[in-house]
């Protein structure tokens, strides 16, 4: 999880960056895991509530919530937390559950200052998206977390994707492996389907048999407190790839290769893009090139910077990003690979290290 260290780090970043006269009242889910580290279960009773963040000009945060939240909530960083009871459990309903949080907005000037109708709305989130760009090491190493989990799943979904399984069982069964390594349970999404090819790129898994020589697009990520892993393989159903299958296999390899040696501090996304597009280009494939080349991770999924064909932005140290070359061939099947990377001053980090075959 975040530290606390971590935590009042990126506040008084923050607070540095926007010089508030006033305590700051932060509420947006993104921001709140950045800076106190406080995340609600996916899949939970209490999944649609969160909690508000005040930040004194100080640096000193209290953070207010529903009493009812997961205990989860318990791993928050920061000086103080303060549960609100709207429901005990042996009463009637103190109030609704959606104005639980009201007594405490009032009681910090009656504004949450990171809604986009907030006159510093916008200010606040521009300052928390560009600070979110360089990830500090408490972050850095939730996120191996998520990728080691990611890993397992991934050895799972090669050693038993059979013809006859469904996309649901192969989910079930990633999902399984990715618990056991973690020793808890976790949100696991993304894409578990068959690509025909440019008519399908991916999708959630459904009851669909899986057929000799599909191709299976297995691209998910792994959720732990907030931070996700985003990874892929592509395997051949059967483990009988044709040539043309493991020709898509071949480019893309190539193409990963390619743009990885351009992940560094000050590089522009476009470069790296091209350096993907060129190796698909030069086998005459690039048509088939149609999904964005990476982009950046960690609270959000997508999140900056973009590695996509009109790119404007460039790398920094502290960057996360996938990079993810695919093609999609109708007649032949849809292929996507993927993995994650830390990017530095002089180079980058791989962060997932999954094998990538078809078999």
């Amino acid at each position: 999880m975040l530290t606390a260290e971590g935590c009042k780090a990126r506040r008084q970043r923050f607070l540095e960056r926007l010089k508030p006269s006033h305590p700051v009242v932060l509420a947006d889910p993104l921001h709140l895991r950045y800076f106190a580290n406080f995340y609600v279960d996916g899949i939970s009773s209490s999944a649609d509530f969160g909690a508000l963040l005040v930040i004194r000009e100080d640096g000193h945060a209290t953070l207010y919530h529903d009493s009812k939240l997961p205990k989860g909530v318990e791993f928050a960083q920061v000086d103080e937390r303060k549960p609100l009871v709207w429901y005990s459990g042996q009463e009637p309903e103190l109030a609704p559950r959606r104005l639980v949080l009201k007594p405490a907005l009032d009681a910090n000037g009656g504004r949450i200052h990171d809604s986009i109708a907030d006159p510093l709305g916008a200010t606040i989130i521009g300052i928390v998206t560009e600070l979110r760009r360089r990830k500090d090491p408490d972050e850095v190493a939730l996120l191996k977390t998520c990728m080691k989990a990611c890993d397992a799943g991934h050895a799972w979904g090669r050693a038993n994707i059979r013809p006859g399984m469904t996309e649901l069982e192969v989910y079930s069964g990633v999902a399984n492996a990715v618990f056991a390594t973690l020793g808890h349970w976790a949100v696991v999404y993304g894409d578990f389907t068959i690509s025909v090819g440019g008519k399908k790129r991916g999708g959630p898994p459904t009851p669909h048999k899986l057929e000799v020589g599909e191709l299976f697009i297995l691209d998910y990520s792994v959720i732990v407190q907030g931070y996700r892993s985003d990874f892929t393989n592509t395997i051949c159903v059967g483990g009988k790839p044709t040539a043309d299958q493991q020709k898509l296999m071949d480019l893309s390899l190539s193409a990963i290769t390619a743009g990885a040696k351009h992940l560094k501090a000050g590089v522009p996304c476009q470069e790296v893009y091209d350096a993907m597009r060129n190796v698909f280009a030069g086998a005459g494939m690039a048509d088939y090139f149609t999904t964005h080349g990476g982009h950046g991770l960690g609270i959000s999924h997508p999140e900056p910077p973009y590695i996509v064909r009109h790119s404007s932005e460039t790398l920094v140290a502290g960057d996360v990003v996938t990079l993810e070359p695919g093609l999609y061939v109708d007649g032949v099947g849809g292929l996507r690979i993927e993995h994650n990377y830390l990017v530095t001053e002089t180079g980058s980090e791989q962060l997932s290290n999954h094998t990538i075959a078809l078999v």
